[in-house]
């Protein structure tokens, strides 16, 4: 697939940021149930793909060691990401209400800079197959909705006009392009490049999985966590068939 194409993809993965804005603009609540196993559902099919196409083919395009090293920057990454710019888990609405617009604005910007390897994921999967991309963003795409609510709620609260609120979350959600963009250009300097950088996407979506989808799938209700996740799982093994 083309890098044009493959940019439009990733910016429509990116937007569900201002899908989920739009949500909070429009409901007052989303079943926790339906929530849940949204977001388990991505984190199977991010788990899954990482762990059965994204490192085998870092090791093929390169050799463990650079898979290994890959892995581990991506984690490392995104493990100072959290620590540098932390970011309060998108589903958390506490503070008082004098606080929540500025709130809003400090998760959209943690937010918009953990999209940056989630972009860098989605074009490493195209490097590796057509329809790995599609299903890396996908499981993003379904992982960007709840995260633009996170943005969208206290900004809501804290009084800021609906079209500001939009244009904050979709904004948020342009980084995944640009990291998608950023890389296309590695991609195009060595082999060696491409596995690092398959690997380091899959280290990073297994942090973020770990540390932002799983956990907060399970605090709004655990069996349909573990549903999503299971059927995430599936849909990734049968359609590798």
């Amino acid at each position: 697939m083309r890098i044009g194409e493959v940019l439009v993809i990733s910016t429509i993965t990116g937007l569900a940021t201002g899908l989920g804005a739009l949500i909070v603009m429009c409901f007052d609540d989303i079943s926790k149930k339906l929530l849940s196993a949204m977001l388990g559902f991505a984190a199977g099919i991010m788990i899954s793909v990482s762990t059965f196409h994204l490192l085998p083919s870092a090791v093929e395009y390169g050799n463990v060691l650079l898979a290994a090293l890959g892995f581990c920057l991506g984690t490392i990454s995104m493990l100072l990401l959290d620590n540098l710019v932390p970011h309060v888990h998108f589903l958390q609405k506490e503070g008082k209400k004098s606080k929540f617009a500025k709130m809003g604005y400090f998760i959209a910007a943690g937010i918009a800079l953990h999209n940056f390897p989630e972009g860098l994921a989605v074009g490493a999967g195209y490097e590796a197959a057509d329809s790995l991309g599609m299903m890396i963003a996908v499981a993003i795409l379904l992982h960007n909705i709840p995260e633009g609510m996170g943005v969208a709620a206290p900004l809501k609260a804290g009084g800021e006009r609906n079209l500001k609120i939009l244009g904050i979350t979709c904004l948020a959600g342009l980084f995944t392009p640009l990291g998608t963009l950023f890389g296309y250009f590695i991609f195009k300097v060595s082999p060696h490049f491409v596995s690092i950088a398959m690997g380091f996407a899959a280290g990073a979506m297994f942090y973020i999985v770990s540390d932002e989808i799983i956990p907060e799938s399970h605090v709004q209700h655990s069996h349909a966590s573990n549903i999503g996740i299971t059927a995430g799982v599936l849909l990734t093994v049968l359609t590798s068939l």
